[in-house]
Parts: C-alpha cells; structure tokens; sequence
C-alpha cells in the first residue's frame, strides 16, 4: 500500500497553521477557487514555439477575445532523433529547468509578458506524475543527464519514484486496479512518489518558479494516476490561485472517477467530444438540447473539447481538423452552447500519430506558419469570431431553442445572441429570438470591423424575429456586441479584460516575497493565506500581471511574507480604475 503518513502530516499541517498577521487585517475566511474569468476560452497550441505564441497573442489571440493559451510542457525533456523526435518527448521530463526544442526561459517569459500586454493568459501544461521512460537515452533539451530513476538536475533518485513490482516490467496492467493505476508505470515512465513531501517540494517549486514568471494556471497532465491527496498538497503550497484543470480521462469500474478530482480543480470531461462530435458528424443535432444532461460532469466543474492532441491520434475523437467544415460547426458550436470552459484545439497536421512538429535537422521547432505544417483552426472564422460571440453572451442560458427534429437547430443566448447550425439540405425560415431590436452581423461569415459588417447582415425586427436562409453545411450566429443599429457596442480597440501590470518598489529582508491583494477573487479577497505572487526579477521592484474586468475600480494593497508571517503595507487600501485599454502598468512603492 502507499504510506499515508506524509498525506495525513501535510493535511494536519495545512488544518492547525496559525498566520500571523500584522498591520491592516483584510481578509476572507477561505482561499477562494480560481477560475479562469469572464474571457475563458482556452485555446491550445500544441507545440508551438514561446515566440511564435507570443507574437500569436498579439496580433490574434487578444483582438479576438481568446482567454487563454494552453502552452505545451516548458520543462527540460529528453530528445529522442531515433524515433523522429516524437511529439511526446515533450511530456519526458529530465529536470525543471525550462528549456524546449521551443524555447529557453528567456524566451518563454517574454511570451507571458507578451501575452499578459494582450489580455491572454497562459496555462502550462503540467506534467507531475512521472518523469522520462526507460527505453529514452541521451541527454535532455538542456544538456543533462538522466536514467530512467535518476535526475541529477533535480535531482531525483531511485527511492523517488515507486517501484510497483507487480508486473515485472512495474507498467500497469490492470486498469481495474486503482492501486496500479496509481502507483505503476504509465507506459514504462518513471512514476513519482508524490505521497513523498520531497517529491513534493520539488514539483512545488517548479510550478511556483512558472507561478513568478507570471503564468495563470495549470493542465494537470495524467492527473488520475496520481491520487487527489496528493494533488490536493501540492496545490495548497503554490503562490497565489491559479487557475487548474486537470486531465482525467473516464475509465472502466475500478479507476479513478473525474468527479472524484473537481473539488480541487476543474476536470477535462471526454464525454463532450464524444457526444458534440457524434452528432456533427452523423447529422442529430436535435439530440444535444438537453446537453448537460448527456455530460458527467456539471458544467462549472468541466473543461470541454471537441478534440484534443491524444484523442487526435488515438483515434478516439469523432472529429478533427482533417474533417473540415464538419468540425469547424462542431468547434463553433462548443463556443455558442452554455457548457463548461471551451478549450480550442491548434494543430500542426500530421498523417503519423507519432510525429513531431515542424522541425530543424536537429529538432527545434520552427516558427509556426500557418500555410505550411500547422493548421491553425482557431484561426477559422467560425471560430475565432465566435469567441466574441461566447463572450458576449457570457452568464447567459439557453434560449429559444428550435430544432427540426433532426440536422438543424437554432438557440439563442438570453437576450445576447442567437445562433442557427445546420446539417442538413437549406435551410429558410423566420427565427424567433430574444435579441433586441437592430441590425446585426453574421459574425459566422462575415467580420464586424469599425461599426459594420464585411459579410451579410440581418435586421430583428421589435418582436424579436429575423428571416434567413442558412446553406447545408451552414452556420449562422449574432450577437449584440456586433451591432450596426439598435445599440452600443464597445470600441474595436477595447478590451473587456486588462492585463494590468504591477510593480512595488519594495526592498526586502531575506526570506521575504511580496504579495498582492484586494477586493476581487482574482486578488484573493483580501486572504492573506493566499495573494498573487510577486516576481523579484527587477529588484527591488516586485512585478506580477493580473487580468481583470475593464472599467472597474479595484481595491488592493501589497503584503510581505515570511513563512507564516504577514506584514501589511500602511495606509489605506489603494484604488485603481482598470479603463478599456488591453493592457494597464500601475507603479507603486511600498508603504511603510
């Protein structure tokens, strides 16, 4: 049996910790849950390089209203030209140094800043669970050498790692085991002990290292092979409340269940791409009104996806980017249905499952261009513009949902949107909406740019109906933040978030690291057991980016730490209006 001792110590720790706080005592009486705000659309691209991310949040990802990028592991990992460099070698951590055939820790902070300066933020890849495979030789993308149970960068050493001893080769063998699930070897990669507080200390300050670089949160890679406790103490240690969500794919009786992982982070549920993809693909569309319903987890607790880059070659999603326009309504449908956190996939194409991205002789992976090697669907229109939609109609339930039985259905979004998908032969009809009155563009093909459409427009009338014809094949969607009449709509340069930047002139004694917080969820409401951590990069300037709603007023003030004591900044509570710009850099000193 694994050792619970480590488990219960930490869990008794965390339960009688005293914080000593000193100065001005505003606080909430518990951590509150991250969670990935107003603009949540997640968008992975897979592999990318860090510059070629960067440049993407500037010029797309921000514009179009992208929440978020889901960046690949950053960790230092085994290279492996014997099998082509494989697009897994990525998740065979060496050691927790970052530096990528995609980029070097330079490179990788300057696509945080970046992106932050966009609005976008960025969720690593997280890989906990194990660390390079057996049959994996040579040295890693920063030249260190490794063994399958050895990692003298780390350094890691054979009594880190469980042993399972079951099945001679220590894989797992029996999926109905949850023991071996947990404690074996994923395909012959060395399995963590991370019951073990060192094991745990080390994967603590790798994300905390990421955490100062300024990344927002996490995808907890192969999270059922490693059990809740476990996770739930490393989570508990790291700086501020990044946002988390956690790979647990659905098994057989005897695993590990998704719903067992949601009280500590949201849960990537597979049943969507399943259910979302089998109907686009086989044309019963009627069949998704009652979504949630077809789903196992609740939709505040669920990431969803139409595909992702396993199911992409384990032959498990209905659809990919090779199934064209079938996939591009599915994708577009994920960002227009109120369910879960949408997480967009970007590929690079490949006909072996096996194969790496677009590379140098020597494995680096080149810039991304998309007319060559990568596919880039989430540059589609259906869906980049329909990130606005899903924006737009944020909050909002179904509406006004119409079906005819069969390949085509039309729903709208409260009063903020409506969109109509079909699969079947043309479709003319007058829909009935809750929109107000005006004329809209149909965003699905067409683009609003400086007040007015580049593609069809539709007038609703006052009673809330609008006639159109929608091809085979076809999409149409509207919002109110697409608007040529009958309202306001926020300036083409405006941003619904800020990514504001804050900087204390802050010197330190040893020990020391400064926090933020305020009056908002993303500033931890004033809990002093959790803040945004501040990076000392700049010393004696601390720096962090933090995404928050346009034009609100916010509350803070700096902290100081160390261990469990809390120094407040004197005065009172500072305020800052975020305006409408993308991004906002605010200077401060502290207070003594």
């Amino acid at each position: 049996m694994r050792k619970l001792a480590p488990v219960l110590t930490a869990l008794m720790a965390a339960m009688i910790a005293v914080v000593v706080v000193t100065g001005r005592p505003e606080q909430a009486d518990a951590r509150p849950d991250a969670n990935p705000g107003a603009r949540d659309t997640i968008v992975h691209l897979f592999e990318w390089p860090w510059a070629s991310i960067a440049s993407e949040c500037t010029t797309v990802l921000g514009p179009k209203g992208f929440g978020g990028v889901q960046v690949s592991p950053p960790q230092e990992h085994v290279v492996l030209p014997g099998a082509g460099y494989p697009w897994w070698q990525d998740y065979q951590p060496v050691s927790y140094q970052l530096v990528t055939r995609r980029g070097d820790r330079a490179a990788f902070a300057n696509m945080v800043s970046t992106c932050h300066a966009a609005g976008v933020k960025i969720y690593v890849d997280a890989v906990l669970n194990h660390m390079a495979g057996g049959a994996s030789t040579g040295t890693g993308t920063a030249g260190s050498s490794y063994s399958h149970y050895a990692y003298p960068a780390v350094p890691f050493g054979t009594n880190d790692f469980h042993h399972c001893g079951r099945n001679g080769n220590d894989d797992i063998a029996n999926w109905g085991d949850r023991w071996e699930i947990q404690n074996c070897e994923l395909v012959d990669l060395s399995d963590l002990k991370t019951e073990a507080s060192y094991v745990r200390g080390k994967l603590v300050a790798y994300l905390n290292d990421l955490i100062s670089l300024g990344v927002d949160g996490f995808r907890v890679d192969a999270a059922k092979h490693v059990p809740v406790a476990d996770l739930q103490a490393i989570y508990g240690q790291l700086n501020g409340t990044p946002y988390i969500f956690q790979e647990t794919i659905e098994g057989g009786a005897g695993e590990p269940s998704p719903t067992e992982y949601t009280g500590i982070g949201d849960v990537t549920e597979f049943r969507y791409g399943d259910v979302v993809g089998n109907a686009f693909r086989d044309g019963n569309l009627a069949t998704l009104q009652n979504l949630p319903s077809q789903m196992l987890l609740s939709s505040g607790d669920a990431v969803a996806f139409i595909d992702n880059h396993d199911t992409q070659r384990n032959d498990r999603a209905k659809l990919t980017y090779k199934n064209g326009g079938t996939y591009a309504l599915a994708e577009a449908f994920m960002l227009a249905y109120p369910y879960g956190t949408p997480s967009v996939m970007s590929s690079f194409t490949f006909s072996n499952p096996e194969a790496g991205p677009p590379a140098t002789a020597n494995g680096t992976t080149t810039a991304v261009n998309c007319s060559s090697g990568w596919a880039c669907e989430h540059r589609w229109r259906t869906t980049a513009n329909l990130v606005a939609f899903h924006n737009a109609a944020a909050g909002t339930g179904l509406t006004n949902w119409w079906s005819n039985g069969g390949n085509q259905i039309a729903f709208g979004r409260g009063s903020n949107a409506y969109a109509v998908f079909n699969r079947g032969g043309a479709l003319n009809r007058t829909f009935t909406t809750s929109l107000p009155a005006g004329t809209y563009c149909d965003v699905a093909n067409g683009d609003f740019t400086n007040g007015t459409c580049t593609g069809t427009a539709y007038t609703v009338n006052a009673a809330g109906q609008f006639t159109a014809t929608v091809p085979a094949g076809g999409l149409l969607a509207l919002h109110v933040n697409a608007r040529t009449t009958g309202g306001t709509t926020p300036p083409p340069t405006g941003c619904t978030s800020v990514a504001v930047t804050f900087a204390a002139n802050a010197t330190t004694a040893w020990g020391e690291n400064v926090f933020l917080l305020g009056n908002r969820a993303e500033l931890s409401n004033w809990n002093a057991g959790a803040g945004v951590a501040l990076s000392s990069t700049a010393y004696p300037v601390w720096r962090g980016t933090v995404n928050l709603p346009a034009n609100t007023t916010v509350e803070y003030k700096y902290v100081k730490k160390n261990g469990s004591a809390v120094t407040w900044e004197s005065g009172s509570n500072r305020t800052l209006n975020t305006g409408t710009a993308c991004a906002l850099t605010v200077n401060d000193s502290w207070r003594s």
